[in-house]
């Protein structure tokens, strides 16, 4: 418990590295073994998954072990998954940027954050994708990380970031990642099927809990990704915002279901959607540091 809070401290005093990010690196290396590796068959893509990510995993699991130094590796580990403040450093430019009308500004700066053409989004539409990014990250970028921690420790948050990683290279379906990059996306898929429903369940808890399970319930469903889905429909819900719809892609526009309800987002959504994130951490803390207390008490009382 106390590797996850120091994680935690220092991403909140230091941010995402500026240089020398170790994810940026395993990037490279992740396209140095494509190139080598590719085939058009989901064999290739299982091998290169494994071979990405077993050695670091390992790794850290050796790291962890060592008396005294494990736990500082380990918090050491989770600060370089985690991106609270980093989604907070990326978002606030946007809003900002669309309270003094300086849209250009703001459609520069939310293009850093989300996958989507910028260039021609009206202001709302780009607030729309800042708060649509700040909820669905709460989920890539801060609780999955402390699920896997809480649960395995630095190898857990290692491997889960590694394949999130690898699902944000390969786990396109285009002609080129249909099958090779299978793997990748379904094993993102799997690692993200109980965190991104507990950070959904949190952005209940911490927002309008009715709305937010009713939309969980009813406009999940309807996304196409079985993760996204519940975590940015609950996130909705909790906010009182209408998210989805229409957004462009390589240069098509495509029509997405509507999530949440009530008026379109603005500047203040997108900073209530970053003070919806950081209360649900403070549940998380609340929950893990009460169930950590009781395994202690349970423990001395055995």
């Amino acid at each position: 418990m106390a590797a996850l809070v120091l994680g935690l401290l220092l991403d909140h005093l230091l941010g995402e590295p500026r240089r020398w990010h170790p994810l940026v690196g395993f990037g490279r290396c992740a396209n140095a073994l494509e190139a080598r590796l590719y085939r058009d068959s989901r064999a290739a893509g299982i091998c290169a998954v494994v071979l990405a990510v077993a050695p670091f995993v390992l790794l850290a699991a050796w790291l962890q072990s060592l008396p005294f130094f494990g736990s500082a590796f380990a918090a050491f580990a989770l600060y370089l998954a985690l991106g609270l403040r980093s989604l907070r450093e990326h978002a606030e430019p946007v809003a900002d940027a669309l309270d003094y009308g300086r849209l250009d500004e703001a459609r520069a700066a939310v293009g850093r954050i989300v996958s989507r053409d910028s260039g021609d989004l009206d202001a709302t539409q780009v607030a729309t994708a800042a708060t649509e990014s700040v909820l669905e990250n709460g989920n890539d970028a801060v609780f999955g990380a402390l699920f896997w921690f809480a649960v395995a420790g630095a190898p857990g948050v290692v491997a889960f970031r590694l394949v999130n990683t690898l699902d944000a290279l390969w786990g396109y379906r285009t002609e080129r990642y249909e099958r090779f990059g299978w793997a990748a996306a379904k094993l993102d898929d799997l690692l993200n099927l109980v965190p991104a429903r507990l950070t959904a369940l949190s952005y209940a808890l911490a927002g309008r809990y009715r709305p937010a399970m009713d939309c969980w319930r009813r406009q999940a469903p309807l996304w196409d990704s079985p993760n996204a889905g519940p975590v940015m429909a609950a996130g909705a819900g909790a906010l009182g915002v209408r998210l989805g719809g229409a957004a462009p892609y390589d240069g098509v526009w495509h029509e997405r279901p509507a999530l949440g309800g009530g008026a379109a987002p603005d500047a203040e959504a997108i900073r209530r959607a970053l003070a919806l994130v950081h209360r649900a951490v403070a549940l998380w803390l609340a929950a893990l540091l009460s169930a950590g207390m009781l395994r202690a008490f349970l423990i001395e009382a055995l």
